[in-house]
């Protein structure tokens, strides 16, 4: 840390509002970015100022830290992927970006956004430097174990899960049995859960993981309670997370909510 503030660059969900909290108790101020329609409005009362941008809008955040004197920042947060082809709002400074890269896929388009911010003076840390104890631990996190017959369809999707991360297509896949019941596309991850519990029927195992070369400054994967109700809701039995790389909200009722679902969550090492 160059001073004693922070950017924040704020997605949906819970994570920006836990980042944001966590740095105020460490003594920074947050000078935030919020998307709209994507961003929570509670963001507002845990920072020291705020600006509302659409997706796209690079040249507003840049300025937006520059006038705060804003030196590092953090991306935390998601944007769901399917407003990216409606509610994208690029301005010039982001057209200029885009034409460099050769496609639209996560990792090209964020390393291209973070490095044209650092060659205006501005760092993008890790997102979770300031919180490690919120990435997935090893070992089994819940009464239940996997089976031997669960655990040879997590080896088999982790080997799935890594190659589509290689491809930069997703970081979840579910599996029954050694035959893959979904791959995570556009749609996400629950959704992704949704359609291969389905196809499960009560013995889908879902494993998420980072991508083989994951950049930890954005999109790090992450599940939580939600993940669990989607779970139990189609009746998937086994959660397979990359144990020191997933982002794991909620840790103690996620647990409790597995246990009384018969659901077995695990972090598994590379």
């Amino acid at each position: 840390m160059t001073n004693q503030k922070i950017g924040l660059i704020a997605g949906s969900g819970q994570f920006p509002g836990i980042f944001a909290e966590t740095a105020g108790k460490k003594g920074l101020k947050v000078y935030a970015i919020a998307h709209v329609d994507e961003t929570d409005t509670r963001l507002e009362t845990l920072v020291e100022a705020i600006r509302w941008v659409k997706i796209g809008q690079l040249k507003q955040i840049i300025a937006f830290f520059k006038e705060n004197g804003v030196r590092d920042a953090a991306m935390a947060g998601a944007i769901t992927k399917t407003k990216m082809f409606s509610k994208v709002r690029p301005d010039l400074k982001a057209l200029k970006v885009l034409s460099t890269v050769d496609h639209t896929q996560d990792d090209g388009l964020l390393r291209a956004f973070a490095s044209e911010m650092e060659k205006e003076g501005i760092t993008i840390c890790a997102s979770t430097f300031l919180l490690p104890e919120l990435l997935a631990k090893k070992g089994c996190l819940t009464r239940r174990k996997p089976t031997k017959a669960e655990m040879a369809d997590v080896r088999f999707g982790w080997g799935i899960v890594k190659e589509i991360g290689r491809l930069d297509i997703g970081q979840c896949v579910v599996v029954r049995g050694g035959s893959v019941m979904a791959v995570e596309a556009i749609d996400g991850t629950d959704a992704t859960i949704r359609r291969g519990g389905k196809l499960g029927k009560g013995k889908a195992v879902v494993v998420k993981a980072s991508k083989p070369n994951q950049d930890m400054r954005f999109d790090v994967p992450a599940v939580g309670l939600r993940t669990i109700r989607v779970m139990r809701d189609v009746r998937a039995s086994v959660l397979a997370v990359e144990a020191g790389k997933t982002v794991v909200f909620d840790r103690q009722e996620m647990v409790a909510l597995a246990d009384q679902s018969g659901i077995a969550i695990i972090g598994v090492e590379q």
